[in-house]
């Protein structure tokens, strides 16, 4: 199974990723590992994870205070936003 970004979701990933960055450097490099880690057990196992809305799950970051939000898709899972846990709560819904 394979996975993709909604673009907004991808362009907040690459923003946190540097966000960390600039607060240590080599702390971006680990929160993006600590994402993709995320990412492979949300494709290897999509039902896992908690429903939040309809067919969207989130599946925890370790570490970081963010969620992969995703749904599963024929193709593979699409990654609806990486989201900060502590911050607008129901942003990502517009992109559904």
């Amino acid at each position: 199974m394979n996975f993709s970004f909604h673009p907004e979701a991808e362009n907040e990933f690459n923003k946190a990723i540097d966000y960390y960055e600039e607060m240590e450097l080599g702390l971006g490099y680990d929160f993006a590992q600590e994402v993709y880690s995320t990412i492979i057990r949300s494709v290897k196992l999509p039902k896992a994870w908690t429903v939040l809305d309809g067919d969207i799950r989130r599946s925890l970051v370790r570490r970081f205070p963010y969620g992969v939000l995703y749904s599963e898709e024929q193709e593979g899972i699409f990654i609806i936003a990486v989201m900060h846990l502590h911050r607008n709560p129901g942003y990502w819904k517009q992109r559904k």
